[in-house]
């Protein structure tokens, strides 16, 4: 007997009027949204720009999205290139079908054009992103709860999950709530690498990698627990080896980065600290200048009051008979030294006489 259960939505999509509002596209642009927000956060706190992780979102994002969906379609082709299926079907994103390596994958190489047009180093980038994907993912999640869709094994505890459809060979029961697992192990995935990243100072995409392998090592219990058909090799399902091939990368990258560049980055964004300096360098100047102005004011002040007034009387007074005294002084001389003159040649005249 079932006590209780998560209920499943009776359907993922509401109309208004003509336009179709879709639960599993309001998940992910949602998730879009609070990747972006953290992002931009994280990477001002490193000392890049406001604005630019969502600039290089415009790029990231849609190239996420059609490798989530190429590879869906690529892994589950059956559901859109077999027979009596129609394989438009295969562009219809908005009905469910994004495999998250896909996403990754093409949304990094998306992020790198955009991180090269920008002069910005891709590990510092993804180092800063990293958390808020996480919280993207458990965000989008939810969308395969309005798509009742990647449940897991019968069970009857309280928190399964009840299917209510029975299309594309659904079988309504009560089933382990697979989204709602990962969708708590993202958070907790976002959480670790807030908390890592602070403690040990990850950087050159050290961060970015211990998501990776975080988020691998969860997809791989609960993937082992969903019972959606799925190509198998060798007894497990293939995300599953994509988990561990993905998991074991992310982990040797780690270990060899740390090895050679430990530490993180000084600089994220050059831009960022060129404007920074030569706006620190402005107010220097500035500062420079006021101070110069501040201390010239005084010796300004104290030279006029060492100046004389101009119209004053006395000075003219005590100017004019001086320089009328001078000029008296001077043809006096000069009539003296005439005469002096004078006297010694009368006197030499009566020496030549005698």
């Amino acid at each position: 007997m079932e006590l209780a259960f998560i209920p499943s939505p009776s359907r993922g999509v509401l109309h208004l009027g003509p336009i179709p509002l879709r639960g599993y596209a309001f998940c992910i642009i949602i998730g879009v949204f609070v990747a972006v927000w953290l992002g931009n956060k994280r990477w001002i706190a490193r000392g890049g720009r406001a604005g630019t992780v969502a600039d290089i979102a415009v790029w990231a994002v849609p190239f996420g999205l059609i490798g989530g969906r190429l590879y869906h379609v690529i892994t589950d082709y059956e559901l859109y290139f077999s027979d009596g299926r129609d394989w438009v079907d295969a562009f219809k994103i908005w009905e469910g079908g994004l495999g998250i390596w896909g996403a990754i994958a093409l949304g990094a190489l998306g992020a790198w054009i955009g991180a090269r047009r920008r002069g910005i180093p891709m590990p510092a980038y993804a180092d800063a992103v990293a958390p808020g994907i996480a919280l993207a993912q458990a965000l989008g999640r939810w969308g395969n709860w309005f798509n009742q869709e990647l449940y897991g094994r019968a069970t009857d505890l309280p928190w399964a999950l009840k299917i209510t459809s029975s299309a594309d060979g659904r079988v309504p029961g009560t089933y382990h709530p697979t989204f709602l697992y990962e969708s708590l192990w993202c958070i907790g995935v976002a959480l670790l690498v807030i908390w890592a990243d602070r403690r040990f100072k990850l950087g050159h995409g050290r961060a970015f990698a211990l998501y990776v392998a975080a988020y691998c090592a969860g997809r791989f219990w609960i993937e082992y627990m969903r019972v959606d058909d799925a190509h198998h090799i060798l007894g497990l399902r293939l995300n599953n080896w994509t988990a561990l091939f993905v998991f074991l990368l992310a982990v040797v990258y780690m270990v060899v980065s740390a090895r050679m560049r430990p530490g993180r980055e000084a600089v994220v964004e050059p831009a960022a600290e060129g404007s920074g300096k030569d706006a620190g360098d402005d107010a220097e100047a500035d500062t420079d200048a006021k101070s110069s102005k501040d201390a010239a004011t005084p010796e300004t002040g104290a030279a006029k009051d060492s100046v004389p007034p101009k119209d004053t009387g006395a000075a003219k007074d005590a100017e004019a008979p001086g320089r009328a005294e001078s000029a008296e002084d001077s043809p006096r001389d000069e009539d003296a030294g005439a005469g002096t003159a004078k006297d010694v040649k009368d006197g030499a005249d009566p020496a030549r006489k005698g």
